[in-house]
């Protein structure tokens, strides 16, 4: 309820109301309620959302996953003929304990999957993958570009 009495009519429990206590679940009227009794072998989402930043080098491009939580056998990056650089897995639901009680469930589990076109000057046959305290860096070295050979060329007349 709030302090301040509300311009809407005076109802004083108004989630619009900026002074007002009452907060907004917007799962509220799911089927799935995450405040709610929570089923654990359940996963609560079909894709993880994995952050990965990509920088570009005067030698390389680097890819950087966050992947807390997983190891590295639970990971596979490939990279396929047309250029592609895919990074998959998959983050296993907990085991749930009958006698828990769960209060918030935030934390995503399922498959995951992130796609990366490498532009023309990527060596496909160099990369490289490492993985520590749950970043996963991945190097794609690059080819030196050729400049285009200038003649010159004399003009007569």
């Amino acid at each position: 309820m709030s302090i301040i009495p509300s311009f809407f009519g005076g109802r004083r429990s108004n989630i619009f109301d900026p002074f007002s206590m009452e907060i907004w679940d917007p799962f509220k009227d799911f089927p799935f309620n995450p405040t709610s009794s929570f089923d654990a072998s359940r996963e609560t989402s079909a894709l993880v959302n994995t952050r990965v930043d990509w920088k570009e080098t005067p030698e390389a491009h680097v890819f950087k996953a966050d992947l807390p939580g997983i190891k590295k056998e639970e990971v596979k990056v490939e990279v396929e003929d047309d250029r592609i650089l895919q990074i998959s897995g998959e983050r296993n639901v907990e085991k749930e304990d009958k006698n828990d009680t769960w209060h918030r469930v935030e934390r995503s589990s399922g498959k995951f999957t992130r796609r990366f076109r490498l532009p023309e000057n990527a060596k496909l046959n160099e990369v490289k993958a490492s993985m520590e305290n749950g970043v996963l860096t991945i190097t794609v070295p690059k080819e030196e570009v050729k400049k285009p050979d200038v003649k010159s060329i004399q003009i007569s007349g």
